[in-house]
């Protein structure tokens, strides 16, 4: 039979700067430890139709995007994400047209000097 409290840590980078803390999940003889029970349970929020939780992609465990009923295991750091700024493919997308433009501006030189 499992542990009934899991140690976790639980990052809160949904302000300014992130917070770690550590966190002992109660368990519920027959609950399963999920990220959802962890999140309630810390008092993050009330459920998973939480406001607080209503974008895609504003939790995770150790960096990577889990869903509400994910299990979480004795030691894991769960996350709770800031909305993104910038759209990364954006980002992307602007950086390879800089670097698009950088290269037909140095064509454009090159037969500028040949010109004269």
């Amino acid at each position: 039979m499992a542990d009934p409290t899991l140690d976790i840590w639980i990052c809160d980078a949904r302000q300014s700067e992130p917070v770690l803390r550590p966190f002992q999940l109660s368990v519920a003889p027959g609950e399963q430890s999920t990220v959802g029970l962890a999140i309630v349970r810390a008092g993050l929020a009330s459920g998973q139709d939480d406001p607080v939780l209503a974008r895609k992609g504003c939790f995770g465990v150790f960096g990577k995007r889990k869903d509400w009923d994910s299990p979480i295991y004795q030691g894991d750091r769960l996350e709770l994400y800031a909305p993104l700024l910038i759209d990364p493919k954006a980002v992307r997308r602007k950086k390879a047209n800089q670097n698009l433009d950088a290269k037909f501006q140095a064509a454009a030189a090159k037969r500028k000097a040949r010109r004269l």
